[in-house]
């Protein structure tokens, strides 16, 4: 027999100070001891003003591990938690190729034995993360459980490693040297932060979230890989992992680099993640637009805003602006991260209401995939 779950805690971290648009080559560093000529127009369109790397600017160092960030965010929870019989956790990036990131992190926490799970992917390995700790509870397996979102990609951002790619550039005599746009578009886009909920079988304070249903799925069936990292293309265009490579290479083509298709990503983003699925979803679970207080979607640039707006209208749930509640201007796209710092911050903001409904929406674009999450504001 399942079981009501609840959403009854909340908790972001996000490291250092703030950095502005004008300080991320002072913190990331210029490549070839160039100025990117792309980034202006990339930060003018994507929209954010700020956001957070884990870089000491002391050392120029990264200062912090992901799961150190994770566990962060995690012990924000409280103190007074209670015991945690799962914990679910989801990242893009973890510290190490083996062992996951889900067994790291509960070392750092040094809490007793628990089920320990990590959920693999981009942005939505986070709400994948969700979706388990949910199952776990509403299955009665677990009393309680923790998910968490997290991401440390400023080190893979960093000019230094880019120096190898840039000098090979230069001694092939290539009138234009700098790093191709599908890498140096993400050194703009991408920061690092965690955020972490506790679900429970009962509400818990003044206000709690019953997570009423996720939904998750993927469109690699019909399109190809958008964002990628640790892999090239060749020259039919199908991805090469590291592993098909030699080491040599791994340098002189920023082979660990993310890379993104933007022409891909711009064709593709708003129909594969949103329409399509949000089609069948309206109709499984009768979804309506006058029912949702609160749409909580996952941007990674305000550039996708209008065209994620006019396809909820053609979808027939036009949710209007003054419900959509996003922090990315100030926090930064942090990947797997943003669902949950996006939710703590509007949880702690007082704004929602019990009996409110709130639908997040979360899209990635590594192979087009997308996840809905709908809760409703309870009291205890």
């Amino acid at each position: 027999m399942t079981v009501d779950v609840f959403l009854t805690r909340s908790a972001a971290f996000l490291p250092y100070s703030p950095v502005t648009n004008e300080e991320i080559e002072e913190v990331l560093g210029t490549i070839g001891g160039q100025a990117s000529r792309a980034r202006r127009l990339i930060l003018r369109s994507n929209g954010i003003q700020s956001r957070h790397y884990a870089i000491d600017r002391a050392t120029g160092r990264p200062g912090m591990t992901n799961a150190q960030l994770t566990v962060q965010a995690i012990r924000a929870l409280g103190d007074d938690i209670g015991t945690v019989d799962c914990l679910a956790t989801g990242t893009s990036l973890p510290d190490q190729l083996l062992p996951n990131h889900a067994v790291m992190v509960h070392g750092e926490l040094g809490w007793p034995r628990l089920e320990a799970v990590s959920c693999a992917g981009i942005c939505l390995s986070g709400t994948a993360a969700l979706k388990h700790a949910w199952l776990s509870v509403r299955a009665g397996d677990a009393q309680r459980a923790v998910a968490t979102g997290s991401e440390l990609v400023s080190p893979l951002l960093m000019a230094s490693n880019f120096e190898a790619e840039f000098a090979h550039k230069v001694q092939a005599l290539e009138g234009r040297p700098e790093i191709a746009f599908e890498k140096d578009f993400l050194r703009w886009m991408l920061s690092d932060g965690a955020g972490a909920v506790l679900l429970e079988r009962a509400p818990r304070g003044p206000l709690s979230l019953r997570v009423d249903w996720i939904d998750l799925s993927s469109a690699a069936h019909e399109l190809p890989a958008c964002m990628y990292a640790g892999t090239d293309r060749d020259a039919d265009g199908a991805l090469q992992g590291w592993m098909q490579s030699s080491p040599a290479k791994w340098h002189t083509d920023s082979t660990f680099a993310i890379k993104q298709d933007v022409r891909l990503l711009n064709e593709n983003i708003a129909r594969a993640t949103l329409g399509d699925p949000l089609r069948e979803l309206i109709a499984k679970r009768n979804l309506k637009a006058s029912e949702i207080d609160w749409f909580l979607p996952h941007l990674s640039s305000f550039y996708f805003e209008q065209p994620m707006h006019e396809c909820l209208e053609a979808v027939g749930l036009p949710i209007p602006r003054e419900r959509w509640f996003t922090n990315l201007a100030q926090k930064g796209n942090t990947g797997a991260a943003s669902p949950y710092i996006m939710l703590d911050e509007l949880l702690r903001s007082g704004r929602i209401r019990e009996g409110q409904k709130l639908l997040m929406f979360i899209p990635e674009s590594g192979r087009f995939s997308s996840g809905f999450v709908h809760l409703e504001a309870v009291s205890q």
